[in-house]
């Protein structure tokens, strides 16, 4: 055989491996994409288990990717981030914490879930003074808002900012004797018995196991998952050009006049205070419990409740104002029933307290008696001021149903 067709066969018998291998190659890949697909959406089988009670697609909403506006992917917003690394959102994951959360198995008697005290129509807070509980027993404060809980980057959590996770936070209603009373060993032998959470648990977390520990993550998953970027006031923001000095915040050419003057008083403040500096960013949270001058005595102590210390009586979690106008009645207590009457609070009737928050004091004088500071608004800015506030309401959480209750 000559050198000439030595190397031509060689050459044919490479092309032939390398065809061979290429083939084998993307089998492989193809078969690593569909088991990938298929651990992301519900089987046929899996499916008819599950719409025996559940209102499920095969496929999970997204929960994991959304596409969000600049001051939402910003290093502010990255920063304030309170997402473990230990606990991503996954759709999967987020999908059995949508369950979890509407699920009245959660509770002792099969009577109350998360959502009963968290109703999305008002917000994911209750649009009652107190949440009833079990045999009508009523909480203590009334239920906060859980929309934007990402973004409190101190991650503590309840009035009195008990909970230093958000995972911690979503077991412990579940543990009280008023709300839920369920012992969590208890709670993972129910909920293991029930057909549909072995599917969803091997889906989010690679095996059938019901734990406590799956249990908070995925509830806060689901809870981390709902954030607010769709209201008129982000709509103004970006056509405004994502403003960085919120004490210049210019007007926002989709406000009418009367809500450019109630954000002007919210950025800008009148008579040396603000409401800039405790609801700021624009996500609108704090990360400090703060005493916003309710009272010169308080019955309950909030943090110092907690704490012991005499310095944190009074100081109670500054939740988002994102959907405020949703979430009447305001305030711990519940105490305010309308936008108005906290709007005239900071106008006309802050209290002075040791440990009013140094903001509505008087920066002059650093003594404990210090003069309190008031807005002082007319009544033209009052009605301003609310009407600023209604721009922050975002229908689409209000209504999307991969927030909503998918039981049927």
């Amino acid at each position: 055989m000559s050198n000439w067709q030595k190397a031509y066969d060689m050459e044919k018998y490479s092309i032939i491996l390398f065809s061979i291998l290429l083939t084998f190659f993307f089998a492989c890949t193809k078969e690593a994409l569909e088991e990938n697909e298929i651990e992301n959406t519900f089987s046929a089988s899996e499916l008819e288990v599950l719409h025996q009670v559940l209102n499920l697609k095969s496929s999970p909403f997204n929960y994991a990717n959304m596409e969000w506006p600049f001051h939402y992917t910003s290093d502010e917003a990255s920063n304030s981030d309170n997402t473990p690394e230990d606990n991503q959102i996954s759709d999967m994951g987020a999908t059995l914490g949508r369950v979890l959360f509407y699920d009245k198995n959660l509770s002792i008697d099969n009577s109350i879930s998360c959502a009963s005290c968290h109703e999305q129509k008002a917000a994911f807070s209750d649009n009652a003074k107190f949440s009833e509980g079990l045999n009508g027993q009523l909480t203590r404060r009334n239920s906060m808002t859980i929309i934007n809980s990402r973004y409190y980057e101190s991650a503590s959590f309840f009035w009195d900012e008990r909970a230093s996770t958000l995972e911690e936070q979503a077991l412990m209603p579940i543990q009280d004797h008023t709300e839920m009373g369920m012992e969590l060993e208890q709670l993972e032998i129910k909920l293991q018995e029930l057909d549909y959470y072995p599917i969803l648990f091997k889906k989010a977390f690679g095996s059938s196991d019901v734990t406590s520990n799956r249990i908070a993550q995925s509830l806060s998953q689901f809870m981390r998952s709902i954030v607010s970027v769709d209201s008129k006031f982000d709509k103004g923001f970006e056509a405004a050009g994502f403003p960085e000095d919120e004490e210049q915040m210019p007007d926002f050419p989709n406000f009418t006049a009367q809500e450019n003057l109630g954000l002007d008083i919210f950025y800008r403040g009148r008579n040396g205070a603000t409401c800039l500096y405790c609801h700021g960013t624009p996500q609108h949270v704090n990360d400090e419990a703060k005493n916003n001058g309710l009272s010169s005595d308080y019955t309950d102590k909030g943090k110092g409740e907690i704490t012991g210390n005499p310095s944190h009586n009074g100081l109670f979690k500054v939740p988002s104002l994102r959907n405020i106008a949703k979430t009447a009645p305001y305030m711990h207590d519940g105490r305010f029933e309308t936008l108005m009457e906290v709007i005239n609070h900071y106008s006309d009737n802050v209290q002075n307290h040791p440990n009013l928050n140094f903001r509505l004091k008087d920066s002059d004088d650093p003594s404990p008696n210090s003069e309190v500071l008031r807005l002082n608004l007319s009544q033209a800015e009052k009605e301003a001021l609310v009407a600023f506030l209604h721009t922050l309401t975002d229908d689409t959480v209000l209504t999307h149903e991969k927030y909503s209750d998918p039981f049927k």
